[in-house]
């Protein structure tokens, strides 16, 4: 079961820089806050920045249920892995997939 796309990382090339731009179009501060990750919740949304996300791009991510099952879904559909299921903090899941059309698609399962 999915619960759909609730978090999208935008990678940066200059963290402070960008998490100005997000507080201020947000008008909310971050909840994470370290020099590899700036992380906003809006609602229901959570957007993220990643210094380190250049290879990837751009990422929404759908929230799922079990994170493996939904990853082999995408595989036998014909999409390929990108980063395989890796835990990211406190038993949150996170991997990523790109599908025939050459999209990346992220998945997250929260603990």
């Amino acid at each position: 079961m999915t619960q759909g796309i609730r978090t999208i990382i935008y990678p940066v090339k200059d963290i402070a820089r960008a998490k100005a731009l997000f507080s201020k179009l947000s008008d909310v501060e971050p909840y994470a806050d370290e020099p590899y990750y700036v992380g906003f919740r809006i609602g229901d949304q959570e957007i993220g920045l990643d210094p380190h996300g250049h290879k990837e791009g751009l990422t929404a991510y759908w929230h799922v249920d079990d994170i493996k099952t939904t990853l082999q879904l995408l595989l036998d559909a014909g999409a390929e892995t990108l980063q395989d299921v890796k835990d990211v903090g406190g038993g949150r899941l996170i991997a990523s997939a790109k599908d025939p059309d050459g999209n990346i698609i992220g998945l997250v399962q929260s603990a």
